[in-house]
């Protein structure tokens, strides 16, 4: 009885979201009438744009063929064949064309009132997810987040960066890594937890980096889902199957409905608090059983060398395929810049019915 609630809580949510056409300048009206500020970005390498580049870690893409789409075919960092979804996000509401990585070395202070990304490729909400790649966990995005708030302060004074980040746009995208690096692969957590509690352990450490977000400053929240783990092309081949791992995408679903419930709860105990949940696992899993309705011609192996097991160093100096906005996938994992904008483009038209409409003044 209480999945069957939450599948239907589920398909409440999603129903808006392919209903409307995306009407950009509407968007930039309707975010400049909310007083959005800027972008502020936590999670893994869905969103990271290079913060990975100076840590002491073997999860990196600061090389080609990461990057060949991107602007002057330049390698940052990004997991994919060019942009992410938070960069287009960016984009739609008249910032930035990109999101920085806070820890670029390049990153210049005029930059940090339009946003950051302060995301590291492989982290999840178990902290144990990130020890076991040396990136950085929650914990430390949001130490990043306190020194950010400090440069800020310094920058434009105490009360304008009050203002900028009581008004920003709060983007968390991690949870795959929770299961596909570290509880289905490392022996630690499942002799600890069971499945079904280790879901409830993830929320209940998602819980606590949201509601320390809201102490530090947080009030509108877009919340990304976990893949449909099942359909990505490294889950595939190493499960030796053609089609997607049901018992893989069984347990991100089973997450994902946990996880909005989880939001309906915080929503309800943080004062000003507005969330959006962003289903990912409905996107790529359309977008991987019907690749042409999407404008694909691949869904089932990602662009870079075979395409079904290469990804970070081993996709290093490899061939791809001719044309990747043909393709789902840019990696065994990571989709690519055109996956990625489709799925930014139906977050913001979420993020505009859901935020901005109810916080204008």
């Amino acid at each position: 009885m209480e999945l069957m609630v939450l599948k239907a809580m589920l398909a409440l949510a999603i129903m808006p979201w392919y209903s409307l056409a995306l009407d950009i300048q509407l968007v930039r009206h309707l975010a400049a009438q909310s007083n959005v500020t800027c972008i502020l970005v936590f999670g893994d390498s869905s969103v990271d744009p290079g913060n990975n580049n100076v840590l002491h870690t073997q999860v990196k893409s600061n090389f080609l063929p990461y990057g060949k789409d991107f602007f002057n075919s330049r390698p940052t960092g990004r997991f994919s064949n060019g942009r992410l979804g938070t960069d287009f996000i960016a984009e739609a509401l008249g910032y930035r064309k990109i999101i920085p990585a806070f820890l670029d070395p390049n990153l210049k202070l005029e930059d940090l009132p339009y946003g950051v990304s302060f995301a590291s490729a492989a982290t999840g909400y178990d902290d144990y997810t990130a020890n076991v790649s040396s990136v950085l966990p929650v914990s430390k995005q949001l130490e990043y987040f306190e020194h950010y708030k400090i440069r800020m302060r310094k920058l434009v004074g105490e009360e304008r960066a009050e203002f900028i980040i009581r008004n920003a746009l709060y983007v968390v995208s991690m949870g795959t890594n929770d299961f596909l690096q570290n509880y289905f692969l490392e022996p630690t957590r499942p002799s600890q937890f069971s499945l079904e509690n280790f879901q409830n352990f993830l929320l209940s450490r998602m819980s606590k980096d949201i509601k320390m977000m809201h102490r530090l400053g947080a009030r509108r929240l877009v919340v990304v889902g976990v893949l449909p783990m099942g359909c990505v092309p490294i889950t595939k081949t190493l499960n030796n199957q053609q089609s997607c791992v049901r018992s893989f995408n069984n347990v991100a679903y089973t997450f994902n409905a946990k996880l909005l419930q989880q939001l309906v709860i915080l929503k309800a105990k943080l004062l000003g608090l507005k969330t959006v949940y962003v289903d990912i696992y409905d996107m790529i899993q359309r977008a991987v059983l019907n690749p042409k309705k999407y404008g694909f011609l691949e869904g089932s192996k990602g662009c870079c060398g075979t395409g079904t097991i290469e990804y970070g160093n081993s996709c290093r100096g490899l061939s791809t395929c001719s044309d990747p906005d043909k393709y789902v996938f840019w990696d065994a994992i990571h989709p690519t810049q055109k996956m990625y904008k489709i799925i930014a483009d139906v977050a913001i038209e979420s993020i505009a019915k859901e935020l901005f409409d109810s916080t204008a003044n």
